[in-house]
C-alpha cells in the first residue's frame, strides 16, 4: 500500500540537503526585506541562493555583510560557477538570472511595481515560479499576473512574513475550519492626517528616530508609504483579490481598537460594528482618534474574524474560554506580529516542494487609486507611493473603473496634465502616462478583461479560467 504521508516541508528541505538537490533561489533586489530574507538563508538547509540581481551590487554586498555574509561566499565569476561552488553570484542581470535553467523560484524584491512586472512576466516565460514580495504591483495587476503564471504552468504567490500572506493564511484557517469570514485585515497606527505625510515627516510620525532609521539602512519613502495609509490600501486589495472579500465603498475605515476589541468592532453595523457587509477586508488602528495610543494593540500584527453560525458552535467558543463579541457568535484569530522578509522561506518552500502559493489574486474585487496630497497643478511630477505628491486609497475594483482611476503602482514618474486638488482621486485623464511599459500594458488588458463582469464570483471565474 502507498503511504499518503506527505513530510512537513522542513523535513523535506533536510531531505533536500542531502540529497545535495536544494532549491535553487534568485533574488532580485537586495534591500531591506531582501537583506532579512538574506539573514535566514544560511540557516535554511535544502536552499541555495544561487544569484542576486540588484542594480548596485557593491550595495548588495554591504548588505549581505551587514547581515553575516562571508565575503568568500559571495565571490562566484558567474552563475554556473555558483552552482558548481555552492556560492552565491552578484550582477547587475536580472535577466540572466532569471533565464538561467538551474533556478527554481525567483523572489521580486525590488519594491519598484513597473519593473517587477518585467521580472514577473520575464520569470515566467523561463518557466520559473515567482514569489513576488513587491505587493504594490501585485495590487494593480496581481489578478491576470496569476492568470499568465497558470498559463505557463508555473506558481505566482505573494510572500509569506509580508501581511497579506498572512492574512490569507488566516482566512484560509477559517475557510476550511468551516467558519464563514465575516472580516480579515492587518493592524496600522493611524490617525486622518497621516495621508498628508512625507519622508521629511515620516520618522516623528511613525516613531523612529532618524538615527533609528540610518543604523537600519531604512527607506523614508519606503516607510512613509506604510504611514500615510497606501501600503494598507495595498496590501488590502491583494488580500482582497487573493480572497475574494470585499473591500469598503470608500477607502478604509481604521476603526481604532485593541486586540481584544477586534471582535466588537469587526461586526456589521447593524451589529453594532463598523462593516457594512459581512465579509469584508479592514484594518485596525492602534491609535485613539485623539492620538492615545491603545494598550495591547494589532499595529504589527494580522487577524481573522470568523462567526459561529449555531448555537452549538457559540457554545463551544464559551466552553474554551475564546474572547467573542458579547454576542459569543464572533472570534477573532490572531497573530500579533510579522517578522517580514525573515519569513520569506515559507514561501519558497511551499512554491517549490508543494507547489502552493501563499496567497494569489483569484478575482478583481480591489484598486488602489492615486489620491492627491496636496493640489497639483499640470506640469507637477507624480512620485508614487509614500512620496510627496499622492497616497493611495482602496476603493471596489468596479468603482475605480467607472472613474478611470490612475492605479498608485503606475503613479511613478508621471506628469499632471490638469489641475487635481488635495484629497481628489486621480484619473487616467489626469495624467500623461508612458502607454510603453508591459506594466501598463498588463494593467489596461486586465481592465478589458473585466469590463464587462458581472458579480465577484462571475469575476473570479474569469480570472480563474
Amino acid at each position: 500500500m502507498r503511504s499518503c504521508h506527505r513530510a512537513d516541508k522542513h523535513t523535506q528541505l533536510l531531505q533536500r540537503a542531502a540529497d545535495h538537490q536544494p532549491i535553487r533561489v534568485g533574488l532580485i533586489g537586495a534591500g531591506k526585506f531582501g537583506s532579512m530574507y538574506l539573514a535566514q538563508i544560511p540557516r535554511t538547509p535544502g536552499v541555495h541562493l544561487v544569484g542576486i540581481a540588484d542594480l548596485s551590487p557593491d550595495g548588495a554586498r554591504t548588505n549581505l555583510a551587514r547581515v553575516g555574509w562571508k565575503p568568500e561566499q559571495t565571490e562566484a565569476a558567474s552563475l554556473d560557477a555558483a552552482i558548481k561552488q555552492g556560492t552565491t553570484h552578484i550582477s547587475e542581470d536580472w535577466r540572466a538570472l532569471v533565464a538561467h535553467p538551474a533556478i527554481d523560484v525567483i523572489v521580486e524584491c525590488t519594491g519598484h511595481p513597473i519593473a517587477a512586472v518585467d521580472h514577473c512576466l520575464e520569470a515566467f516565460a523561463n518557466g520559473k515560479h515567482v514569489v513576488n514580495v513587491t505587493v504594490e504591483a501585485d495590487a494593480f495587476c496581481g489578478p491576470l499576473l496569476a492568470r499568465k503564471a497558470r498559463q505557463a504552468g508555473v506558481i505566482y504567490s505573494l510572500a509569506f512574513g509580508d501581511q497579506p500572506a498572512l492574512i490569507c493564511d488566516l482566512v484560509d484557517w477559517a475557510r476550511t475550519c468551516g467558519f464563514p469570514v465575516v472580516a480579515a485585515g492587518r493592524g496600522h497606527k493611524w490617525l486622518p492626517h497621516f495621508c498628508e505625510s512625507t519622508p521629511l515627516t515620516v520618522w516623528g510620525n511613525y516613531g523612529l528616530t532618524p538615527e533609528q532609521a540610518q543604523r537600519g539602512g531604512l527607506n523614508p519613502k519606503m516607510f512613509n508609504s506604510f504611514l500615510d495609509g497606501s501600503k494598507p490600501s495595498i496590501e488590502s486589495t491583494a488580500v482582497a483579490n487573493a480572497t475574494g472579500l470585499t473591500v469598503p465603498s470608500n477607502g478604509l475605515l481604521y476603526p481604532p481598537a485593541s486586540v481584544e476589541d477586534i471582535p466588537f468592532v469587526t461586526r456589521p453595523i447593524s451589529e453594532g460594528g463598523v462593516l457594512e457587509r459581512k465579509g469584508m477586508v479592514e484594518v485596525i488602528s492602534s491609535l485613539e482618534t485623539n492620538g492615545r495610543k491603545i494598550p495591547y494593540d494589532i499595529r504589527m500584527g494580522v487577524w481573522v474574524t470568523v462567526e459561529a453560525q449555531t448555537e452549538y458552535i457559540k457554545n463551544c467558543f464559551e466552553e474554551y474560554n475564546a474572547h467573542t463579541d458579547p454576542s459569543g457568535r464572533y472570534f477573532t484569530l490572531y497573530k500579533r506580529w510579522h517578522l517580514i522578509g525573515l519569513e520569506v522561506g515559507m514561501s519558497v518552500a511551499s512554491v517549490a516542494l508543494r507547489g502552493e502559493a501563499t496567497g494569489v489574486a483569484t478575482c478583481w474585487n480591489a484598486d488602489v487609486v492615486a489620491t492627491a496630497k496636496k493640489d497639483l497643478v499640470p506640469g507637477d511630477m507624480l512620485d508614487g507611493e509614500g512620496g510627496y505628491t499622492v497616497w493611495g486609497k482602496l476603493l471596489p475594483a468596479d468603482k475605480s473603473a467607472a472613474i478611470g482611476g490612475l492605479p498608485l503602482g503606475l503613479a511613478h514618474d508621471v506628469k499632471v496634465t490638469r489641475a487635481v486638488r488635495k484629497g481628489q482621486s486621480l484619473t487616467w485623464a489626469d495624467v500623461a502616462m508612458d502607454t510603453g511599459t508591459h506594466a501598463y500594458k498588463i494593467r489596461k488588458e486586465m481592465e478589458t478583461m473585466f469590463a464587462h463582469g458581472g458579480p465577484a464570483l462571475e469575476k473570479r471565474s474569469a480570472v480563474l479560467a
